[in-house]
């Protein structure tokens, strides 16, 4: 499915991520994030392409909205919609960011999104205390394990992991599909 269904084009996509995330760590995240979506899709009979551009783009205004959180996502609103994005990718990405919009999470798309994209942080932290500092090596356990240590990624949002409980899927489950996921583009990782 291309720009005719949800209004832009995967590369499209890719090509305003770079535009407006600079910092290489913004961009892996993003793709990181991209990944799992990807992943989780099926899971609800959904569309891989539209929950992967909206992983793909749900930080796009984080350059200009990282000091106003009440912000984060309005601004990709309008950006996405002057562009023509299907509103429903418009929507998933204003949701990562309910707490703070005064939204309130109702669609599996939502909830994934904010668990999917915070998963990340704690995969990539994990990885990086690995001997070989490779996601080869990382198994769902160390994750899970590592969740528990609140001294580790502190910045992690436990809370928001476990999100992926609220759409049936076990917290175990669901560090392996992520996992697995970003495993797929380890290289462009660079982990």
């Amino acid at each position: 499915m291309g720009t005719e269904k949800w209004g832009i084009t995967r590369q499209a996509a890719l090509d305003l991520m770079e535009q407006y995330l600079e910092a290489e760590n913004l961009r892996k995240h993003s793709v990181a994030t991209e990944a799992i979506m990807r992943a989780l899709a099926p899971m609800f009979n959904e569309d891989p392409e539209m929950w992967g551009i909206s992983g793909l783009l749900h930080d796009l205004d984080y350059n200009e909205t990282r000091e106003a959180m009440d912000k984060h996502g309005l601004v990709t609103e309008r950006i996405l919609l002057h562009k023509g994005v299907h509103p429903d990718i418009i929507e998933a990405i204003k949701f990562h960011n309910a707490d703070h919009l005064g939204l309130t999470a109702t669609k599996p798309i939502h909830f994934a999104l904010s668990a999917a994209e915070t998963i990340t942080g704690m995969i990539v932290a994990t990885t990086l205390v690995c001997p070989d500092k490779m996601l080869s090596s990382v198994k769902a356990k160390s994750v899970r394990k590592r969740m528990g240590a609140k001294e580790f990624a502190r910045a992690v949002n436990r809370d928001r992991i476990h999100l992926c409980e609220k759409i049936n899927i076990p917290l175990d489950e669901f560090i392996s599909i992520s996992i697995e996921a970003m495993r797929r583009i380890s290289n462009r990782l660079g982990l």
